[in-house]
């Protein structure tokens, strides 16, 4: 059946819907029934019924998609024990008693933000409450200290190879490589997209010159100020959210160790390579070919399964909890995952339901047609992704329906999918870092203790700042298709732009020594 200019239908309602509602779980599912009553010859009684009968269920019963929910729950559970266990206070505390100057203080926060890559979530809220106590004794305003966490923890998250948003994406691109039988490893192709993901490149270096060269512009400047002449953290009338709303969970010792945390990543991190030879058939293949034939989604699933492990045996035999309070610890953090198994169906059902009515063909034709050159592509899709994240204040979402476009688009035009993947990314990023109504900058608040809007104000300026060099980096890498000219460029206009903008619009910070 040929649906024309209509079988952008789904796609197009799912983003409508997102940015209006601001949600993107209804606008994925209203998506998913549009399509299904089209194919369905328009009736929406048939159509609700087939939007689960011929795609919401089929998406739960495939093997790759159970295989992609089960190491996302997997990841849930690491979170949560970590917490419990209390190794990222531990590894925190271990940062503290070397810090002696605000230079120093920042660092250590954007370097514990850093360490904690395994999800934003629980990077947002244990770097802001941990390094807090030690911020507000060198009289770091909560600003600062918000932009920091939020500014490292889901770019981090998109740089390391292994975490919860790693997880997410793989199982996009696996579902389009799929779908349109590519027969390329989905992990190996998340590995090329990560030297052009240049706004996350660009948002992490950009905390660190802050830091190191006092680059401080704007409401930023004004914050900082105010903190180190009045000692006062928070603006007159800031509201720092309840502690309550600041920590998921406890650390169930009053003796935290760092180990518990660095062993079970070391043997998550170190079982990883020689699971990808082993599901690769090495030796029987080569390295690179068992690489690129190995099974990434069980290798990463195997590795989180080892990793929870050792993290519960430690626990148990420090006497944090027992037996059953592990297996408590286990549902916690799968029932914690819920909203991306819920947002990961959905997407892989849009995804189905677009290539029912055609999506991806009609769009291939269109671009085909049209004048796009290749040098504009990843620069229009990664405004596209930002002015999504920004209405929705989700990156998830945002990935959920632009990957599916993005990879098609980037296959019938013959631009390298590495730069189109990450294209994405940055985009999503960079509009989840502008929005007031982020989940991860509303955690970051939460976190410091800082004023949610007040720090979104005071983010705004540096993000984008990030954002414009990073359309100029996406520019470059298309017209050149080489990833580190694009970055290179990219550091130096950055670092430009953020010395002429605290020269133009900055404040003369005063250092301070506390007595």
């Amino acid at each position: 059946m040929e649906f024309g200019i209509l079988a952008l239908l789904p796609p197009v309602v799912a983003i409508i819907l997102a940015i209006l509602t601001r949600n993107v779980v209804p606008a994925l599912f209203a998506g998913v029934f549009v399509g299904a009553t089209m194919i369905n010859g328009w009736n929406p009684l048939l159509g609700l019924y087939a939007s689960f009968e011929q795609f919401i269920i089929p998406a739960l019963g495939d093997e790759w998609n159970a295989n992609v929910l089960i190491y996302c729950g997997l990841f849930g559970v690491l979170i949560v024990v970590f917490q419990t266990t209390g190794g990222a206070q531990a590894l925190a505390n271990a940062f503290a008693n070397r810090i002696r100057s605000r230079k120093g203080a920042q660092a250590s926060t954007g370097l514990l933000g850093i360490s904690l890559f395994i999800d934003d979530y629980f990077n947002a809220l244990t770097v802001g409450s941990v390094m807090r106590s030690i911020t507000d004794k060198l009289r770091i305003s909560r600003e600062k200290l918000a932009y920091i966490v939020d500014s490292t923890s889901a770019p981090t998250c998109l740089l390391v190879p292994v975490s919860t948003w790693v997880v997410y994406v793989m199982g996009l691109i696996g579902t389009e490589f799929v779908r349109m039988d590519i027969d390329q490893s989905e992990y190996l192709m998340y590995l090329a997209t990560i030297p052009f993901n240049y706004y996350a490149i660009l948002a992490i270096f950009t905390v660190f010159i802050v830091i190191f060269l006092r680059f401080d512009y704007g409401p930023m400047a004004k914050a900082e100020l105010r903190a180190v002449k009045t000692g006062k953290l928070i603006r007159d009338g800031g509201q720092p959210p309840a502690a309550d709303e600041i920590t998921a969970a406890q650390p169930a010792t009053d003796t935290p160790k760092v180990r518990n945390l660095v062993v079970p990543m070391l043997v998550l991190l170190a079982l990883i390579p020689p699971l990808f030879l082993w599901t690769g058939n090495y030796p029987e293949n080569s390295f690179v070919v068992a690489i690129g034939e190995a099974d990434g989604g069980m290798s990463i699933l195997m590795a989180a399964f080892a990793a929870i492990i050792v993290a519960l045996l430690m626990g148990v035999s420090q006497k944090m909890f027992t037996f059953i309070e592990a297996i408590h610890l286990v549902m916690k953090g799968i029932k914690g995952m819920m909203l991306v198994f819920v947002i990961l169906i959905l997407a892989w059902s849009i995804g189905s339901v677009s290539a029912e009515v055609g999506t991806d063909q009609f769009l291939v034709q269109l671009a085909e047609q049209s004048s796009l050159t290749p040098a504009l592509f990843p620069v229009l899709i990664f405004i596209a992704g930002a002015i999504i994240a920004f209405t929705t204040g989700t990156s998830y979402g945002t990935f959920a329906i632009m990957i599916p476009i993005a990879i098609p688009l980037a296959v019938s035009m013959d631009i390298a999918l590495p730069l189109a993947i990450a294209a994405v990314l940055s985009g999503g990023i960079f509009g989840d870092h502008c929005s007031p109504i982020s989940d991860t900058s509303v955690l970051s608040s939460a976190g410091s203790a800082s004023d949610h809007m007040d720090h979104v104000n005071t983010q705004l300026p540096y993000a984008i700042t990030v954002g414009i060099t990073g359309i100029i980096s996406f520019f470059i890498a298309g017209v050149t298709g080489t990833w580190w000219i694009a970055l290179l460029t990219g550091l130096v206009l950055t670092t430009l732009a953020a010395y002429t903008l605290t020269k133009l619009w900055g404040q003369n910070i005063p250092s301070y020594t506390p007595e």
